[in-house]
């Protein structure tokens, strides 16, 4: 392997970085509607993903689809970060941490859409985006989840019938409004 003196950098290095800025748009759109809007646990996802996708880079470039590979190891990534055992025991903390740069986060997501998706169970939700954010079949998806293409059929079929209830009710406030003093009076004459 080749190693740029000037920089330090191996050519798989500057492979991976060139790969990087011209996917990580992409990265970003997919993840944060794999996690419902969430713009913070999608840059975890999409860190996770390039991570994994880096250790394994010789085998991405021997890979017949790329694209395919990269959204199995973000899917992957998607429906496996729930278990680990960290994430069980983390905790909040007072102190917030630095802000992310907003110009190279993706366009904003519909909130409603946000909400839907994310009363969503995880394989759903990840069925729904790779069938139509990303526009593929049901034998890629199937490809990308490691199912059975039945298993995608059902799953996207009670996906969308779950979302079209969730987007057909109103969302619930977040934080109702405190009762006033002439609210609780007329609450009593009823």
């Amino acid at each position: 392997m080749k190693e740029d003196s000037s920089s330090g950098r191996s050519e798989r290095d500057e492979q991976f970085h060139e790969f990087v800025a011209d996917r990580r748009k992409w990265l970003l759109q997919t993840a944060r509607l794999l996690t419902a809007g969430d713009p913070h646990l999608a840059e975890d996802l999409v860190q996770t993903a390039l991570t994994k996708l880096y250790v394994s880079w010789a085998a991405f470039r021997r890979a017949d689809n790329p694209d395919g590979y990269l959204r199995r190891v973000l899917v992957n990534a998607f429906l496996r970060e729930r278990r680990r055992s960290w994430w069980r025991f983390e905790r909040p903390s007072d102190r917030l941490p630095d802000r992310a740069d907003t110009q190279s986060a993706p366009v904003d997501l519909d909130p409603e859409l946000s909400r839907a998706l994310g009363q969503l169970p995880r394989r759903m939700r990840a069925a729904v985006i790779l069938r139509f954010f990303h526009e593929l079949d049901v034998t890629e998806t199937a490809a990308a989840l490691g199912c059975s293409t039945g298993t995608v059929k059902s799953q996207t079929s009670r996906a969308l019938d779950k979302l079209r209830v969730a987007l057909d009710q109103p969302a619930a406030p977040r934080n109702p409004p405190a009762p006033t003093a002439r609210s609780q009076e007329q609450e009593l004459i009823r």
